[in-house]
C-alpha cells in the first residue's frame, strides 16, 4: 500500500512509527510527542497509514440539513457567537411550524439526515423537544435525526426534573436516532471555567454520552482546539474519548473543531493556522485507535484544509450542509452550502474514492430520481 518508507528527521517519532506499523496503542507521552513534532509530514504519514489501513481510499461524506430550532441560551459561553439572551438582539425561537417548514424548505429526497442543535432556552418545555422530534418523524419518516449535544441533553434533564438517562429514553422514543459530538469543547476543567464556565463540565458530558450508548444511540465526539488549551489537555481530552470508547463503542465519528474566535469574548485570540489543523486531524487519527473515523469538517477548515486532511487522517469530509448559523455566526467565511458535486470533486482531486453515506456510516447508492440505502 505505502511505496515511501517512513523517514523523519525527528528521532522520537521512529519509536512511535513501530508501534503505530504493529498496530500497538499510543501512550500519553507519545501522543504528546506528535503534538510537539514539527515533521508534520513524518506524523502525516503515521495517520495516512492508520486511515488507510481502515478504509483505504474510501472518503465519505452525507447530504444533510442544520435545523438550529433558537440561539437562546442561558449560558454566555465565550468562546460562542451563536447565542442570545431572551431580549437580545437578533435572538429567535422556531415554532414548531416554523421547524417543520425549515426542515421541508431544504429537504428534498437526497437528504437523509437532519442535524439539529441549539441554545440552552431557558422557558422552552421539555415537550416542546418530544413534539419537535416526533413531529419531523413524522413528515420525514426516513430522514435520521440526529439531535441535541450531551451539553443540551444535560440541561433539558435538569429542566424537566428527570434524570439523564430518563431524558435520553424520552428522546429516543420520540424519535432522536442518535447524538451529535458537540459541546465536548476541551474536558479540562481549568479550561472550561474560562471559556465555557455555564456548561456541564467533562466528565459529566462522558458520562452523558456513556447512558446514551448504553441505550443504543450511537453518537459522535468533538473537540475544540486553538484557543488556551495546551497540548497536555489535547491528549487528555483524546485519551478520555478512547478510553470511553472501549467501554461502550458507541462513538461513530471524531470531528476537531478549530476555534473561530470572531465575534467571541476571545476575539484577541488568533485563528488557527493551517499546520495546527492539520496535525490536530493526524494526532486524533493515530491516537484515537477505536474511533471508526475522523471527519475534517470542511465549514471550519475551509475546503482546502479539508481537502489536504484526506491524506493526514481523515475519511469523512461532513455534507453539504444547507445551513450552519453557530460556526456563521463566529465569522466563518466558508460557504454555507456545498453542492455535492463540489464535494466529490475535492474528494477525487485527493486521490480518494468518494462514499456517500447516511448517519451510520451505510453506503448511500443513488440515481436520478430516487435514493437506496445499499445494505
Amino acid at each position: 500500500m505505502h511505496t515511501h518508507p517512513f523517514s523523519t528527521d525527528d528521532q522520537r517519532l521512529i519509536p512511535i512509527m513501530e508501534k503505530v506499523i504493529t498496530g500497538v496503542r499510543l501512550s500519553a507521552a507519545a501522543a504528546l510527542t506528535l503534538y510537539q513534532s514539527g515533521d508534520i509530514l513524518a506524523v502525516g504519514w503515521l495517520a495516512n497509514y492508520v486511515r488507510e489501513r481502515m478504509h483505504g481510499d474510501k472518503t465519505y461524506f452525507n447530504v444533510n440539513r442544520h435545523i438550529n430550532p433558537t440561539n437562546v441560551c442561558v449560558a454566555a459561553c465565550r468562546l460562542c457567537a451563536f447565542g442570545r439572551k431572551t431580549d437580545a438582539p437578533g435572538a429567535y425561537t422556531m415554532a414548531l411550524e416554523e421547524v417543520f417548514e425549515t426542515a421541508a424548505s431544504g429537504y428534498s429526497e437526497a437528504v437523509t439526515e437532519f442535524h439539529i442543535v441549539g441554545g440552552l432556552h431557558p422557558d422552552l418545555p421539555f415537550q416542546y423537544f418530544l413534539d419537535l422530534i416526533s413531529g419531523l418523524k413524522e413528515r420525514f419518516p426516513q430522514v435520521h435525526l440526529k439531535a441535541f449535544t450531551m451539553v443540551e441533553v444535560a440541561y433539558l434533564a435538569k429542566r424537566a426534573k428527570l434524570s439523564i438517562r430518563e431524558t435520553l429514553q424520552q428522546l429516543k422514543d420520540a424519535g432522536v436516532d442518535s447524538l451529535p459530538g458537540g459541546g465536548a469543547e476541551i474536558f479540562a476543567d481549568r479550561v472550561r471555567h474560562i471559556i465555557c464556565d455555564h456548561k456541564i463540565d467533562g466528565d459529566q458530558w462522558l458520562e452523558t454520552a456513556r447512558l446514551a450508548h448504553q441505550l443504543g444511540m450511537k453518537s459522535n465526539a468533538t473537540m475544540l482546539y486553538g484557543h488556551i488549551e495546551t497540548d497536555e489537555d489535547r491528549v487528555d481530552h483524546l485519551l478520555k474519548l478512547r478510553a470511553l470508547q472501549d467501554e461502550t463503542g458507541g462513538f461513530q465519528t471524531f470531528i476537531p473543531l478549530a476555534f473561530h474566535p470572531d465575534n467571541t469574548p476571545l476575539q484577541h485570540l488568533p485563528k488557527t493556522t493551517g499546520m495546527l489543523d492539520i496535525k490536530q486531524i493526524a494526532v486524533s487519527r493515530v491516537v484515537l485507535d477505536n474511533f471508526p473515523h475522523i471527519k475534517a469538517y470542511w465549514q471550519m477548515m475551509t475546503p482546502k484544509i479539508a481537502q489536504i486532511s484526506l491524506r493526514f487522517g481523515a475519511d469523512d469530509i461532513d455534507g453539504t450542509v444547507v445551513e450552519e448559523k453557530i460556526y456563521h455566526d463566529a465569522g466563518a467565511t466558508t460557504p454555507q452550502g456545498m453542492r455535492r458535486q463540489e464535494l466529490i470533486r475535492l474528494i477525487r482531486e485527493a486521490g480518494r474514492e468518494p462514499v456517500e453515506r447516511d448517519t451510520l456510516y451505510r453506503p448511500v447508492s443513488r440515481t436520478d430520481t430516487e435514493v437506496t440505502l445499499a445494505v
